[in-house]
């Protein structure tokens, strides 16, 4: 784990900074019928939703509209925005007290949910909209830039690569860099190696073993939550059961690098991170003897 007292400064819209001097947890908060885990749950009421994912600790809440599992159809811009731009405006008048995420890879939405309050975009492709860059750098806005091979509706299919670590490393780094010269400001700009998006278990167990390689070009982003790489390490277990899985792999995460963990299980989450790092921060504290046993 690090050991400066400032794990990351992020710069977001309106001024905001998301300081984080331990990992942080992103709350997922998908307002869609059809996300693998939790389509529908919060269709209901969003925003308290939302609010109560805060309360838990989340430092960061990611407003999607559009699903990306696996095999997912794209939603019309239209319809995305129907889901989403209400829920964002209700979580500013509610006085949210945390940076709200909207994670879309349309730059006409990103563009009108900066307007309506967010502060954050992820984009899961890496801007497969080459207009998306521009929106965030006139809104002086935060980005996440996630790695995917192929798109939500073929990722899965058959994911290939010569070298998935060096692959995905030049692939961020070269999406930064067009960011970057798109006007995003250096210190906005977060990386996301996309566990799940076009990678098998191999792929996606080789990228974690290579965050603190990956975490060198800045901010990472690591969502684990629920995903199919927990159902096959665990025989097959259902979405219903990978929580457990889910917060092993967070604090791996976590210790390797990630600044932000994205998932659907805050509270839990929040808890696990904050006792790793509290015992990681005691180990680096201890005095350090010349061996054997006192």
């Amino acid at each position: 784990m690090p050991t400066t007292t400032e794990l990351a400064r992020i710069r977001l819209a309106r001024g905001l900074e998301l300081a984080l001097e331990a990992p942080g947890v992103m709350g997922v908060l998908n307002v869609t019928p059809d996300s693998f885990s939790d389509g529908g749950r919060h269709l209901a009421d969003p925003v308290g939703a939302g609010l109560r994912l805060v309360e838990e600790g989340a430092v960061v809440l990611d407003v999607g509209g559009e699903s990306t599992r696996p095999g997912a159809p794209p939603v019309p811009l239209d319809e995305e925005r129907r889901r989403v731009l209400p829920v964002i405006e209700g979580l500013v008048r509610a006085g949210c007290p945390a940076p709200i995420s909207v994670d879309t890879r349309k730059a006409g939405l990103a563009r009108e949910a900066l307007a309506a309050g967010a502060a954050l975009v992820n984009d899961v492709t890496g801007l497969s909209d080459p207009d998306l860059a521009g929106v965030v750098a006139a809104a002086g806005a935060g980005l996440v830039l996630g790695h995917i091979q192929g798109t939500p509706a073929t990722m899965q299919a058959a994911p290939r690569y010569a070298d998935v670590v060096a692959e995905v490393e030049a692939w961020l780094v070269a999406r930064r860099a067009a960011a970057v010269a798109a006007g995003v400001d250096p210190a906005a700009v977060l990386l996301d190696p996309g566990i799940g998006f076009g990678k098998a278990l191999e792929h996606n167990l080789a990228l974690l073993a290579a965050l603190p390689r990956l975490a060198a070009h800045g901010p990472l982003v690591v969502g684990l939550s629920r995903k199919a790489m927990l159902g096959a390490l665990l025989g097959g277990r259902p979405v219903e059961g990978r929580l457990f899985g889910g917060l092993g792999g967070a604090v791996v995460a976590a210790c390797r690098g990630a600044a932000l963990v994205r998932t659907h299980d805050v509270a839990a989450t929040v808890d696990a991170l904050r006792v790793a790092w509290a015992i990681a921060g005691a180990d680096e504290r201890a005095p350090r003897t010349g061996g054997g046993r006192p």
